[in-house]
């Protein structure tokens, strides 16, 4: 007869969920390059955690176009979030249904070119 629950000798897996890297991602990343490179995420779990970023919830009130989200370090520029968003957007399917997603650059780029 075989065990329902698995000694409590038996190796560990490294399946175990880090609940508060999923409420709090900007405790374990500290800028959106280190989420696109992240080997372990998902495409959309990279998208998700980048858009929650750029969201304006996480914007800082005296200056909009910085984003901190609760738990990251230092401020990152939206610009920043938005070429990470890009990056995906090209690591993503050749004819995504909808057609191709077209990210436009923050009003404070464009003035400065």
């Amino acid at each position: 007869m075989r065990p329902t629950t698995a000694p409590f000798d038996a190796p560990q897996h490294d399946n175990v969920f880090d609940f508060n890297a999923l409420l709090h991602p900007g405790t374990v990343f500290a800028h959106p390059r280190d989420v696109v490179s992240d080997p372990q995420l998902t495409l959309s779990e990279k998208r998700a955690i980048l858009a929650s970023w750029a969201s304006d919830a996480s914007a800082i009130a005296s200056c909009p176009a910085l984003r901190a989200p609760e738990g990251l370090k230092a401020p990152v520029h939206i610009d920043e979030i938005l070429d990470a968003l890009r990056s995906l957007d090209e690591q993503g399917p050749r004819h995504p249904p909808g057609g191709k997603p077209m990210r436009r650059c923050s009003i404070e780029r464009r003035a400065a070119a």
